[in-house]
């Protein structure tokens, strides 16, 4: 357990449609707590199973489960490394665009009237203004993910650039998959509701509200670029080492057969 303090706080832009969670930042480390239910249990399992998969290490940001003592209140949540170098800073999409464009590249997005060309738009537009490469790549890399693991929550201030000062730009670490697996037990997938169900049910927000659209469209333009390679042993072993007093059985057993679904939807991902 660690304990942080209100000047650790942090005020992120990032903030999840549903609200925002309490972040901190303590020393090279970032921290995260439970909002809406489990979300650091779904950022770690996540995060763990892309170890089994073709994204190189660098390419996503890695959570470990923590308990965090706040102000007299313990909250179950997660920590993660600091991957900002010196100097360099986080940018969304959407201040990016803002700042360039003085306009939201959601609303850009919404108006424009084909899902190829609203995808189209945020890629080309993104490496007009940062001259990154592979972007579109990325992109399907990032909506692969959600689509697996059920991400509710990429919109455009969930999607970032690295920025430094010099006008340089790099691809961001994929990070942020708290809203996956279900994890709103609070709002919208409380547990005693059927799972199969409930997945059926999750909306996607990047271009579309559907997560095989977003998916089909992405790989049509840009290719299937991510593949799998964990087993369900694998999932079992990674969620049986999360600690018996940070989440109930239930939880843990809901996790583990959201993962079996998205596995037997999605097989042609895996080897």
């Amino acid at each position: 357990m660690v304990e942080l303090f209100e000047k650790e706080l942090i005020e992120t832009e990032n903030k999840s449609s549903k609200g925002n969670q309490l972040k901190w930042r303590n020393g090279d480390t970032w921290y995260k707590a439970d909002y809406t239910g489990y979300e650091g249990l779904a950022e770690y399992v996540i995060s763990h199973l892309l170890k089994k998969s073709t994204l190189n290490a660098d390419e996503f940001l890695l959570y470990e489960l923590e308990d965090i003592k706040y102000k007299n209140t313990i909250f179950h949540g997660v920590k993660s490394k600091n991957f900002l170098e010196p100097g360099w800073q986080l940018i969304t999409l959407e201040r990016l665009f803002k700042n360039v464009y003085g306009q939201s590249l959601n609303s850009m997005i919404y108006k424009t009237e084909s899902l190829e060309n609203r995808l189209k738009l945020l890629v080309k537009e993104t490496e007009r203004i940062t001259g990154l490469k592979g972007f579109g790549v990325y992109m399907s890399k990032m909506l692969t993910i959600d689509a697996f693991f059920l991400n509710e929550d990429r919109h455009t201030h969930n999607i970032a650039v690295l920025a430094n000062g010099n006008g340089e730009f790099k691809l961001c670490p994929i990070f942020d998959q708290g809203a996956g697996l279900l994890s709103d037990t609070t709002m919208d997938y409380p547990l005693e509701e059927d799972v199969y169900e409930l997945i059926d049910s999750v909306k996607a927000k990047t271009f579309c509200d559907s997560f095989y659209e977003q998916l089909d469209v992405a790989e049509k333009l840009y290719g299937s670029n991510i593949r799998f390679s964990f087993t369900k042993k694998d999932v079992a072993d990674i969620i049986d080492r999360v600690p018996y007093d940070s989440y109930s059985d239930e939880i843990k057993e809901r996790v583990k057969t959201i993962c079996f679904e998205k596995m037997r939807q999605m097989n042609y991902l895996f080897d």
